[in-house]
C-alpha cells in the first residue's frame, strides 16, 4: 500500500510513530498525496490542529477558507517534504471519520520524498492540476458560515478552551473568529449564572 506523510523535517529516511492525540504513537499518513501535502501547513501548534479539508461526494478534495486569503497566509513560505511509504496492510490502520486516513503502528521506510520549498506555490499549482479545490472565503454563503461558527464554538466549548485562553488554539480563534470567542465567553457566563442559580447563590 502506497501511503504519503507531510513533514517539515527534511532528510528522514524512516517514519517513526509519535505520540499525538491519540493514547498511543502513530505515524499519521494518508492514501492522498495531496492532503499530506495539507499537514505541512498547520495554523496553530501541536497539540491541535487546523485543517479544514473535506471530500465532495464523487470524493474530489477540497480546502475551506474561512477567512480572507486563508490558505496563502498560513501556506506561503512554509518548506516541507511529503514522503513516500509501502505500507503492509496489516501494519495500517484507519482512521474515524477521514477515508484516506491511516495510522502507522511500526516504523515505516521511506521509500520516496517530494521536497517542497514553498507550500503556497505547490499547493496552488496542485490546484491547477485537478488535485484539490479551494473553497474561497469569499464565495461562501452566511448558512456555511454559520455551520463553521457553530463547529468551532463546538470544539472549544468541548475542550473548555475558557480554562487555557492562551493555547495555542484559543488564541487562534480569538484573532480569526472573534465573534465565535465572544459568544463562547456569553455561553460560559450563562452557565456560570445559572449554576449559581441551581446552587442557592453559591459555586
Amino acid at each position: 500500500m502506497i501511503l504519503y506523510h507531510g513533514s517539515n523535517t527534511f532528510g528522514l529516511t524512516t517514519l517513526e510513530p509519535r505520540l499525538a492525540d491519540h493514547e498511543r504513537p502513530y505515524v499519521y499518513m494518508s492514501t492522498l498525496e495531496i492532503v499530506a501535502g495539507f499537514y505541512l501547513v498547520n495554523a496553530v501548534e501541536r497539540p491541535y490542529y487546523w485543517f479544514p479539508y473535506g471530500f465532495d461526494p464523487d470524493g474530489t478534495v477540497h480546502y475551506h477558507e474561512l477567512y480572507p486569503n486563508a490558505l496563502r497566509e498560513v501556506s506561503e513560505g512554509k518548506s516541507g517534504c511529503i514522503y513516500t511509504v509501502e505500507a503492509d496492510e496489516k501494519d495500517v490502520l484507519p482512521f474515524k471519520n477521514i477515508p484516506c486516513a491511516r495510522l502507522g503502528t511500526v516504523p515505516m521506510k521511506v521509500v520516496d520524498c517530494l521536497e517542497i520549498p514553498d507550500c503556497y506555490q505547490w499547493l496552488t499549482e496542485q490546484e491547477r492540476l485537478g488535485a484539490f479545490r479551494i473553497c474561497r472565503f469569499e464565495d461562501k454563503t452566511e448558512a456555511q458560515l454559520r455551520w463553521w461558527h457553530d463547529n468551532i464554538l463546538e470544539y472549544i466549548a468541548e475542550k473548555e478552551m475558557i480554562k487555557t485562553p492562551d493555547c495555542s488554539y484559543a488564541a487562534f480563534v480569538r484573532r480569526k473568529f472573534p465573534d465565535v470567542w465572544a459568544d463562547y465567553e456569553r455561553l460560559c457566563v450563562g452557565g456560570e449564572q445559572k449554576e449559581r442559580t441551581q446552587n442557592g447563590g453559591t459555586k
